[in-house]
């Protein structure tokens, strides 16, 4: 394989014959290109001899390969298998599926390692891998960064004794093993949501098995993606699920990504209840079984984990850990916490309730228990219970992947030097700053800002809360709009509150 370059350009003679591969592409944890822009099928036939090269290095010689459903992901991921077989891999391939179904079929099928071909929530146009050698982890940066080195630098090794083995109706399998040994009570009505992506084949079948009255929106495949990108944590999609919620007087509505390893719930008024909040209900359903429970969330959820009266009582322990599917994940496990947790829609089930990897259908399981175990109370009336505050979605303005970082690092010394100089933000003073990921800042009423780099696309994730009032919410986001502003790297947002 000849050593992938970045420079090709689409419909050239040299774009036919070399790998492309820009370096930008290998993230913190994960893959993701603009295919055709940033790499093409021989780029991603050298990646697949990488990887397999990486996975033998440690031991991981069996790899299970899936793609959800995209135009072009099915191509990728055959000239992903290719690639992993030149390297002498054993590939067992499951077909098209969310990501967590490629998880399972590392348990299921004897895989310590995994590669599935997807762009996650990214808009059309993406792709990428998500990658892992120890069940139930996906890669991290130390990781990646060997991967890429491998890649890049034309350090794989070719070998003999490859082989492929298609693995027929595992869909099947996976659905019959998430649904086994939960029954609801009662038929609790809820509308699927999962914007014509790869979950559609899956989210509603298994629901009605658990004995849920399903209604279906937007979930035959469509690669094309006609109404809404499908992300739970995206304005548009909710305001849909919102609207089926109220058309259809549904208890609630489960909307998932992409690739479906990602679940957003809109309760019985249609209105959302952001992927924090929803953590902080199932962490109350959960530790009242598992008294002095420990729980990861992400450091942009809500503050509501220490300070909530339930989950002071049942002996709850939290620990807040730096964004990202990878990082939570592992912490999870690290800490043999019962369930971690994320802002963006991730959820991690340690058994009983899961095997440790984030699996959309697996949260709207539990989500649907939680409610039935609330004795008839609906969703709403089940959130009410939460101590108030008033939270931002998540906010993404662009700011390219050189840059990101630079202008995080730049926001975070501007707020340790003002808490240093004991100055003041709306006219509190900063009672924490927490900078395990970007920069957490905590004014002595409670209220918050995080700014910080984006794992997978070329933005900064912000996020702002308020325990006092809405007012107090969006001034948070003005100052630090304000702040973000004066860097000229800092573009449109994807969406404001």
């Amino acid at each position: 394989m000849l050593k992938p370059r970045s420079d090709l350009k689409p419909n050239t003679f040299e774009n036919e014959i070399y790998p492309l591969i820009t370096p930008n592409g290998f993230r913190e944890y994960d893959a993701r290109w603009l295919f055709g822009k940033e790499l093409n099928l021989l780029g991603v036939q050298a990646l697949g001899l990488g990887l397999g090269t990486y996975f033998l290095r440690h031991g991981a010689p069996r790899v299970v390969t899936g793609h959800d459903y995209r135009a072009y992901s099915l191509s990728i991921k055959q000239a992903l298998t290719l690639g992993l077989i030149n390297a002498g891999m054993d590939v067992v391939d499951v077909g098209v599926c969310t990501t967590p179904v490629a998880y399972y079929g590392q348990f299921a099928l004897d895989c310590p390692a995994v590669a599935m071909v997807t762009a996650s929530h990214n808009e059309n146009g993406w792709t990428g891998v998500k990658m892992g050698s120890q069940k139930p982890l996906t890669f991290g940066p130390d990781e990646i960064n060997e991967l890429k080195d491998i890649v890049l630098n034309a350090k794989s090794e070719a070998k003999a004794g490859g082989k492929y083995t298609f693995v027929e109706n595992f869909a099947e399998q996976y659905l019959e093993a998430v649904t086994k040994g939960h029954k609801l009570s009662r038929p609790i009505k809820v509308v699927v949501a999962t914007g014509n992506g790869t979950a559609g084949a899956f989210a509603p079948e298994a629901l009605r098995r658990i004995g849920a009255e399903v209604i279906e929106a937007d979930t035959a495949l469509d690669y094309n993606f006609p109404n809404y990108n499908p992300n739970p944590e995206d304005l548009h999609m909710l305001h849909v699920m919102a609207d089926a919620v109220k058309k259809h007087g549904a208890e609630l509505c489960i909307g998932l990504d992409g690739d479906g390893d990602r679940c957003g719930v809109v309760d019985d008024r249609g209105e959302e209840i952001f992927a924090d909040k929803t953590g902080v209900l199932l962490a109350r359903d959960m530790s009242t079984k598992h008294p002095g429970a420990t729980f990861v969330v992400d450091v942009k959820s809500t503050a509501i984990y220490t300070i909530d009266p339930v989950l002071k009582a049942n002996g709850v322990k939290t620990d807040y850990w730096k964004t990202g599917h990878s990082y939570i994940k592992r912490r999870t496990a690290e800490l043999h916490a019962l369930a971690g947790f994320e802002k963006s829609g991730h959820y991690f089930f340690n058994p009983p309730y899961g095997r440790g990897y984030d699996d959309g259908i697996v949260a709207a399981i539990a989500v649907l228990e939680m409610i039935d175990h609330a004795g008839g109370k609906k969703l709403s009336e089940i959130e009410a219970t939460l101590p108030k505050t008033w939270s931002s979605p998540t906010m993404s303005p662009f700011c390219a992947d050189e840059a990101k970082y630079d202008v995080v690092a730049a926001i975070t010394k501007e707020y340790e030097d003002l808490k240093a100089k004991g100055g003041k933000i709306l006219g509190h003073a900063i009672a924490s700053i927490v900078t395990v990921n970007g920069v957490r800042v905590t004014l002595d009423d409670g209220t918050w800002c995080l700014v910080r780099a984006s794992s997978n696309k070329p933005s900064l994730v912000v996020v702002v809360e308020s325990p006092t009032s809405d007012e107090a919410k969006h001034a948070i986001f003005k100052d630090l709009d304000a702040r973000l502003s004066k860097h000229k790297e800092v573009g449109e947002y994807d969406q404001k509150i």
